[in-house]
């Protein structure tokens, strides 16, 4: 699921797809990736809606943060 942000500052866009990200990594065995876009600002992505990322999604990722579910109970 990819989730855009359109504030009125490109900080504000980052730390929004920030904060989205991280929620999501709490409930997923999926990478939580952060990418950047020229027109939308920054868009957070969950690394299990596409398998592995395309090239040209990897090529823009600016932070990435693991999938904090763990099935070794």
């Amino acid at each position: 699921m990819a989730t855009q942000f359109q504030h009125t500052s490109t900080s504000d866009r980052y730390f929004a797809a920030l904060a989205v990200a991280e929620r999501r990594a709490l409930h997923s065995f999926f990478d939580q990736h952060i990418v950047e876009d020229r027109k939308l600002g920054y868009v957070a992505l969950d690394e299990g809606d596409y398998n592995a990322l395309p090239a040209h999604l990897v090529a823009r990722v600016v932070h990435t943060i693991h999938g904090a579910m763990s099935d070794e109970f």
